[in-house]
């Protein structure tokens, strides 16, 4: 783990970093601490065997993706300010196109979950792991044509929830 995380640190600051732009309600939550956070929550994983790059990024997307929607939760239970909403820019790869609410944005994915699994998991490692398409058919074995698909109707789906 000492020798993998100089070699990824600047991958996973750039997605903590693209997650957290658009949060406002959590000064105290900066890129550095999320990749920091999630430093210390892959240590904990000492029997973890990486098989490349991408499943390395993959499990860091489901855990970055915890790490952030607990912090949302918190912020939001705060007595002061608890009630703010905490957004997240969706600009990786134009994801969607409005700021999205962490926690609603967790509890949809967790509804597609049920509906479509594949297309949850697309999600998590588009959105919050920043994986390519091509990076996540090579995680996920499935053409790249394929993600793509379902990644446009996953996309459409979110919206739809979240507009609502």
């Amino acid at each position: 783990m000492d020798q993998l995380i100089p070699l990824v640190y600047d991958r996973l600051r750039t997605i903590a970093a693209a997650h957290l732009r658009g949060d406002r309600g959590s000064p105290t939550l900066q890129p550095t601490a999320l990749v920091h956070e999630l430093y210390f929550t892959l240590v904990d994983q000492r029997n973890a065997t990486w098989q490349d790059r991408a499943h390395f990024f993959a499990t860091a997307s489901v855990l970055m993706r915890r790490l952030i929607v607990d912090h949302a939760r918190r912020s939001s239970a705060q007595k002061r300010g608890g009630n703010q909403l905490v957004s997240l820019d969706t600009n990786i790869d134009a994801a969607v196109d409005q700021p999205l609410e962490i926690v609603r944005l967790h509890e949809s994915l967790e509804e597609l979950e049920q509906l479509e699994p594949r297309q949850a998991r697309i999600v998590e490692l588009r959105y919050f792991g920043g994986l390519s398409i091509e990076e996540t058919s090579e995680v996920l074995g499935i053409s790249a044509a394929t993600v793509k698909r379902e990644w446009a109707i996953a996309r459409a789906w979110l919206h739809s929830e979240l507009s609502s």
